[in-house]
């Protein structure tokens, strides 16, 4: 029987949020911190490194990059740190959206690109 693909996108979120609970945990490796907030910033922003409306690459970080990504911290993380990461997930996943945080993540990611396009305008200007 398939999941749903409501239910599948739930479950990356619930999976988005463990990392993001990971990262922050002093017990974690700082390597693999890194590694788990590069993911969950990613998972849990609305700005795609591909846009949707590209026609099959727009959903190829949705379906794949995302999974492994989660897969790949999950698997790295220490048991002890992905127990209190999932009890913090589960406590935290039915709460409602807040769009402040929505906005800051839109701007986070704006600011990166306009650094980005400054950076590389200046480097080979």
């Amino acid at each position: 029987m398939t999941m749903p693909l409501r239910e599948w996108a739930r479950g990356l979120k619930r999976q988005a949020l463990v990392v993001y609970f990971a990262a922050r945990d002093a017990r974690m490796p700082w390597a693999v911190r890194l590694l788990a907030l590069l993911v969950a910033a990613y998972a849990l922003s609305p700005i795609d490194l591909i846009p949707d409306f590209i026609p099959v690459l727009g959903y190829l970080d949705d379906v794949i990059l995302v999974p492994l990504g989660l897969a790949l911290v999950l698997r790295l993380t220490p048991p002890p740190v992905m127990v209190a990461a999932r009890e913090r997930a589960e406590a935290v996943v039915d709460r409602p959206v807040s769009v402040a945080t929505a906005a800051v993540f839109v701007l986070v990611w704006v600011i990166a690109l306009l650094g980005l396009g400054a950076w590389v305008y200046s480097r080979f200007a």
